[in-house]
């Protein structure tokens, strides 16, 4: 951390350095070879970073101009900056060494009122003040345990030593005693019995009175705070990396007045946390980029654009303010508010803001609390257990669970598989592992309530299943509290209690649809009514009765259909062309645009059996106001999807968009209007293959509007005048139905032509560059070999196609989410997010700079600044380009722009 600058670095195993400061700004540097960066310091305006494995310590001296380097043997060495030439090394001499190997350099620590006077600790707990100048140790501190970390209190005549015993020393600094034998105070905070090592230790002065020690130590990941009486030990669920506090560098008249650190930044092997050391109890504050994305593992996501300002404040915590703050933030305030949804395995949806360059956790929803779990406390007011005071009087040390990296799920059933959110309406929809699909709404009260709960029986009584898979989450039958934000309204459980596969939410008709490997069904949640349960399950489809969690798995069957495909690949395998490169690809793609009447060549594709397992497998579900029944007259409908390409639809009697029958509720003599659902059409693809997208299109070839968009006029009304279509997109191919006759008009066999498989399908609109109010709407492909196609709709025509997710990387493409404007996210790794656009008009990109001042550089004053460009090679000088980032002149270092 550089106090001065205000800016943060990471380094990584890689050979990748990171830099962060104020929210917004961002830049990553990059090593050629991936060499993990063991020492990172600032000098003036720059980074220097060490890749060697035989230096164990670096010093860099306030006056910036000398380099010391501490080695494993006990050497130390002195090079001149900015040159790096070597100007001195030092060895103690024999007399000083008391007998014994010192053993290798843990520590060097510069006077911090003296310049030139630095302490040098070694393994074996020799801790030297040694004279630059002079050149001769002043005074020898001889500890008895090994050495760890050494650090100076602001005056100078105190410093603190850590040892592998867990205990620190505290030494004086005095004139005319050459040995000291005895330090001021030895402490181990969580004896008498020796702890895990101390691996660093910093004391800060507060005007409040008392020093501030910190040391992290032991195998449970723990760093300790303590001021006076004020004690805990913050318990961390990963690796303690590194920290630093933020303070004060401030001297008035030359002298040292206090430290007064606002915050302690610890750096995990998981996340970065950040403690807030000035509001009392040292809570920890929420970290604008960073997030840990994995806290709990990723399994779902779910992209809205253009979120309302009315949500989006409501979501927003004001928060406090961020104690890193160096560079500017030169990009724009976002045009829209953009937010990213990630459904976690511990049962919580994560709310992200996406509008910028980093995501910015915004608030966290937890549907645990909606189930009686293993894990729930007792409910026994009187169990001392129960009481956090008892509790924080028994346990010492004083532990503190801090940071949200917790990737042990206490119930796997929790977890989510599928998010809905409506943007105008404030409804959300949650679904899970255990067929609970939960309906909330966002309140800005905390609430007491008993949650409603409707049972749905996908099976509709087929005789010759029996589900073998785990059983449903119990809900709670008393009253539970909710915190402020979205909370659940009603509860649907789907039995079989089987993953959620789809679901859909029409917050205008009040209804929502959910799928499983079973069947799906129909809800209507303002009247908490059971609309439609259809089961999709074929006769063969045992495997869907026995759960992803289930230990009992056909071994027999599932060997039997993985012979009985090998066998059908290599026949189809011998009448198949060979694919042809990208190149080829593309040329094909632009042969077939421009000449539509010229057939390529197919491959051909073997029709999928009927018997194959989970072939009920509900896909897709969507909502559409169209025709269905007829040409004349449009109204609401729902349509479903499934593995083995079969498309239901249905059409709705909706109360206040059509008629409806009247149904019994409760009390004597209420009654309402309720929803009702008649199958109009069924459609079985000829290939049998998984349905993986529906989407209605109105007479103009467009999209339809989402939920209260036409009818609040926030988007264009659709044309209801023309016929409409459906275009349903399989694994294997696009096609497009025309309406209410449900006739093929055109289609693209993507397997045959470019033997690819569809994975994700989104309809997006593309602003034009060079005239504001032009846009198209294109169909957008991910394929199972990581590459984007896109198409135009409705005619279908294959327009470009990109190179995007590495086909080796299922887990990426699987997690692949588009937002509505052109862009995308998919996971690189487990905690991590890529972010991709597709369009020339729509690009998140970090836009900073930082102001350096570079006395000892001796060509004119250079810049950081970002983005630079991707091709940027670190043979290259900064020659005072602003489109470039240079933080060595070296020429050690690339700085890229992140992705």
């Amino acid at each position: 951390f550089d106090p001065k600058l205000q800016l943060m670095a990471i380094g990584t195993k890689s050979g990748a350095i990171k830099v962060y400061g104020a929210p917004g700004v961002e830049f990553t540097g990059l090593h050629k070879d991936t060499t993990a960066v063991t020492q990172i310091h600032f000098l003036p305006g720059q980074v220097s970073s060490m890749l060697a494995t035989r230096v164990t310590v670096l010093l860099l001296l306030r006056s910036c101009d000398l380099l010391c380097i501490g080695t494993e043997g006990g050497g130390v060495y002195f090079l001149e900056l900015p040159r790096l030439s070597l100007k001195d090394s030092q060895t103690l001499p024999d007399d000083y060494r008391c007998g014994k190997s010192l053993g290798p350099v843990e520590s060097l620590q510069e006077h911090p009122q003296q310049s030139g006077k630095i302490l040098i600790g070694y393994s074996r707990g020799l801790v030297v003040l040694w004279d630059l100048s002079a050149r001769h140790a002043e005074q020898l501190f001889l500890g008895k345990q090994q050495l760890e970390s050494l650090v100076w209190e602001r005056s100078g005549n105190l410093f603190v030593s850590s040892h592998n015993d867990g205990g620190y020393s505290v030494w004086a600094v005095t004139n005319g005693n050459t040995y000291n034998h005895q330090p001021v105070s030895s402490t181990i905070p969580y004896g008498p019995f020796p702890c895990k090592a101390i691996n660093k230790i910093l004391w800060r002065t507060t005007q409040t009175g008392g020093g501030m020690p910190r040391a992290s130590y032991g195998d449970r990941h723990c760093l300790t705070i303590q001021q006076d009486k004020d004690h805990v030990t913050l318990d961390f669920t990963s690796r303690v990396i590194d920290f630093f506090t933020v303070h004060s560098i401030e001297q008035e008249n030359g002298k040292a007045n206090y430290d007064d650190p606002s915050a302690l930044v610890v750096l995990l092997e998981e996340e970065l946390v950040v403690i807030d050391l000035q509001t009392p109890g040292w809570p920890t504050l929420p970290t604008p980029y960073l997030a840990p994305l994995h806290s709990s593992a990723i399994t779902c996501s779910f992209h809205i654009s253009s979120v309302p300002p009315k949500l989006w404040e409501r979501l927003v915590n004001a928060g406090r303010s961020w104690p890193i703050c160096g560079g500017k933030n030169l990009a724009p305030q976002p045009k829209q508010q953009e937010l990213l949804l990630t459904g976690h395995e511990d049962g919580t949806v994560r709310f992200w803001d996406a509008s910028g360059v980093a995501l910015t956790p915004l608030y966290k929803l937890s549907t645990a609390n909606v189930f009686h779990t293993d894990c729930d406390p007792s409910d026994d007011p009187q169990d001392p257990s129960d009481d956090p005071d008892m509790q924080q009087e028994e346990e010492w040390p004083p532990f503190r669970k801090v940071g949200c990296f917790d990737p042990y799920s206490d119930d796997p059933r929790l977890g989510i598989q599928k998010i809905s959110l409506c943007k105008y309406s404030n409804k959300l929809v949650v679904a899970g592992t255990a067929g609970q699909v939960i309906v909330l709404g966002l309140s800005d009260e905390r609430s007491d309530h008993l949650v409603d709960v409707s049972v749905v029986d996908l099976l509709q009584d087929r005789e010759g299943f029996t589900w073998k898979g785990h059983d449903r989450l119990e809900p709670r039958l008393k009253p539970a509290p909710f915190p402020p934000g979205f909370q659940p309204l009603v509860l649907v459980q789907c039995l079989p209690p089987a993953s959620v596969t789809a679901v859909a939410l029409h917050a205008e008709w009040n209804l929502i649809s959910f799928g499983t490997s079973h069947g799906f069904g129909l809800f209507d949640y303002h009247r908490r009514n059971a609309v439609l349960a259809r089961c999709t399950l074929h006769p063969n489809d045992s495997l869907a009765m026995e759960g992803p969690l289930s230990r009992v798995k056909s071994l027999k069957k599932s060997l039997r259909q993985s012979f009985r495909r090998i066998r059908k690949s290599r026949v189809s395998g011998k009448k198949r062309t060979i694919t042809t490169p990208t190149s080829k690809v593309q040329e094909a793609n632009a042969a077939l645009a421009e000449q539509e009447d010229v057939a390529p060549v197919q491959r051909r594709i073997e029709p999928r059996s009927a018997d194959d397992s989970l072939s009920g497998v509900v896909r897709c579900l969507c909502f559409a106001d169209t025709f269905l029944r007829d040409g004349t007259h449009h109204g609401p409908t729902l349509w479903a999807g499934t593995n083995s390409g079969s498309v239901y639809a249905y059409a709705l009697e909706v109360p206040g968009v059509g008629s409806g029958r009247v149904c019994e509720r409760g009390g004597a003599g209420e009654s309402s209007v309720c929803v009702e659902a008649v199958l109009g059409k069924e459609i079985q693809l000829m290939h049998r293959a998984p349905v993986v997208s529906i989407s209605v299109l109105d007479g103009r070839g467009k999209p339809l509007p989402d939920p209260y968009e036409a009818s609040q006029d926030l988007a264009i009304a659709p044309d209801m005048t023309n016929a409409h279509s459906v275009l349903i997109a399989s694994e294997e191919q696009l096609k497009v139905f025309s309406l209410p006759k449900v006739s093929a008009k055109t289609k693209f066999k993507l397997t045959a032509h470019e033997g690819c498989r569809v994975r994700k399908v989104a309809l997006v609109v593309f602003g034009s560059t060079a005239q504001e109010d032009y846009s198209e709407h294109t169909l957008v492909c991910l394929t199972n070999l990581g590459d984007m196609h896109l198409f135009n709709i409705p005619a279908l025509r294959p327009q470009v196609r990109y190179d995007c997710i590495r086909k080796e990387d299922i887990s990426g493409i699987a997690s692949c989410v588009f937002t509505k404007n052109g862009q995308g996210f998919y996971l690189i790794s487990p905690s991590e997010y890529e972010r991709f656009s597709l369009s020339a008009k729509v690009l998140t990109e970090p836009l900073c700079s930082v102001q350096l001042d570079r006395p000892l550089e001796p060509t004119p004053a250079s810049c950081l600044s970002c983005p630079a460009p991707p091709s940027l090679s670190g043979n290259e000088d900064c020659c005072g380009d602003q489109s470039r980032v240079c933080l060595s002149s070296y020429k050690e270092l690339t700085f890229t722009r992140p992705l």
